[in-house]
């Protein structure tokens, strides 16, 4: 803003009045008489009141201006008047700030509109709410998620699915979870919530995103029953053809015998013996098939841990005395790194069992080392976690697995090992899943393979 009029006209006024104050000074002592000292008086309070008329329009020019920006009240414009007066300054100042914040306040409101029209079609739901329950946004997919077309309070949505209300009031920052819910007696939809809390101008709320996922589920879980199905039919095919084929050419025989009226007591020893390999072979393949059917039985009744803190390094030194045996029979190296201050809360006999057949895969990965010069390298490290709980490794520095195995090595029942049950790393999964934790692979061939267990606080 140019001041330059306005302080020359102040100072003018001024020097004006300090002038006459002067002249009544020289009057007032001189032989002056009293109707010119009073004339001069008039002219100092005359002068006074300008100057205090001039100043005080301005303040008032001023604080309306301000209150317009504190009430965003941007619709009032100033006059162009042309006086050639400080005024016109000050006026063309005000007007450019008001423009400017009219432009301003334009494109927020664009960019508010832009925003808002993207949230509202997005096709993920999206719903924010305050801590007691009232709704600020909720987007068109999730009215058409929870079926309802107005939602003032997350509590309407209890006549949906109470556990919804409740789970959506305690999830925190950073939680998921998934909910099912029933839309109508046909359509049941499967809902994954991730939620983070935000505060905005000291004011609490939550955002809550809805996303459908149910043909996701289903499409996996019929690609889970087509792998089980695969392994499933396999297995029982091993072990039933070779029987099936055996019963047939026993039959068989001894139809032929029963027909020419042979006398048992002709059966030479080599067709005795021949029975025997048979009958032999069948109760082999048929333990076999009861041991698969009693492992996938297993499978299906795990029961929920009993949760305590355990520390790391006593359940990891615990193990590796149970399987020294087989560790010092493939001379492999350990290396434990599992610092003793790290605690878990776990079941410890079922992550026991699964720690125990992690490094059980690892002994037997290693044996299979085809350079013999190669030291067989086993490493056992826990780390804490920021957000809590710990993270324990397994890494062997074995053969490692190829790609597609990597890719099915949690399915019930697939094993590359040619003895193996193929159940260990599912039983596993499924413990740390209950765990509500996680296990992870990854390998490299030729280079080894590490197994990581993910344990939340």
């Amino acid at each position: 803003m140019d001041f330059k009029s306005f302080k020359y006209q102040l100072a003018g006024r001024i020097g004006l009045l300090v002038a006459t104050i002067f002249l009544l000074t020289g009057l007032f002592y001189g032989d002056s008489n009293a109707f010119t000292i009073l004339i001069v008086i008039g002219l100092v309070a005359t002068e006074i009141y300008y100057l205090y008329r001039y100043l005080e329009k301005s303040n008032r020019e001023v604080i309306g201006f301000l209150e317009s920006i504190k009430w965003d009240d941007f619709s009032h414009s100033y006059p162009d008047r042309k006086t050639a007066t400080s005024l016109d300054d000050l006026y063309r100042e005000f007007n450019y700030v008001m423009k400017k914040f009219r432009e301003i306040r334009a494109e927020k409101e664009a960019q508010h509109n832009y925003l808002k029209t993207i949230v509202h079609h997005v096709g993920i739901g999206i719903l924010t709410f305050e801590p007691n329950g009232e709704i600020q946004i909720i987007n068109a997919a999730a009215k058409h998620l929870l079926g309802k077309r107005q939602l003032k309070n997350i509590q309407q949505l209890e006549d949906v699915n109470t556990e919804l209300v409740s789970k959506l009031q305690n999830l925190r920052t950073g939680g998921r979870d998934l909910i099912k819910i029933t839309k109508s007696e046909e359509e049941e939809v499967q809902l994954a919530v991730y939620a983070i809390e935000l505060v905005m101008q000291g004011k609490q709320f939550k955002l809550v995103s809805l996303q459908n996922i149910q043909s996701e589920l289903e499409e996996k879980e019929m690609e889970a029953w087509q792998n089980l199905i695969r392994v499933l039919t396999h297995e029982i095919m091993n072990s039933v053809t070779p029987i099936s084929s055996l019963a047939g050419t026993m039959e068989s025989e001894m139809r032929e015998w029963l027909a020419d009226g042979q006398n048992i007591n002709s059966i030479t020893n080599d067709t005795v013996e021949d029975f025997h390999t048979a009958l032999h072979t069948i109760h082999r393949r048929s333990d076999s098939l009861i041991k698969f059917v009693s492992d996938f039985r297993n499978m299906t009744h795990i029961t929920l841990p009993n949760l305590e803190e355990v520390c790391a390094r006593e359940l990891i030194e615990h193990i590796l005395s149970l399987l020294k045996p087989d560790i010092d029979a493939e001379d492999v190296i350990v290396d434990c790194q599992v610092p003793k201050d790290i605690k878990i809360n776990i079941d410890e006999q079922q992550i026991e069992q699964v720690i125990i057949n992690l490094v059980k895969n690892a002994v037997q990965a290693l044996a299979e080392n085809e350079d013999s010069q190669k030291p067989k390298n086993l490493t056992i490290k826990a780390t804490s976690r920021p957000e809590g709980g710990a993270i324990i490794s397994i890494i062997d520095n074995g053969p490692g697995i190829d790609e597609d195995a990597l890719k099915k090595i949690f399915i019930p029942f697939f094993t590359t090992k040619q003895n193996g049950s193929g159940i260990g790393l599912s039983l596993s999964k499924q413990i740390m899943r209950y765990h509500n934790g996680s296990i992870t692979v990854k390998s490299i061939v030729n280079q080894g393979t590490e197994f990581n267990l993910k344990f939340i606080a």
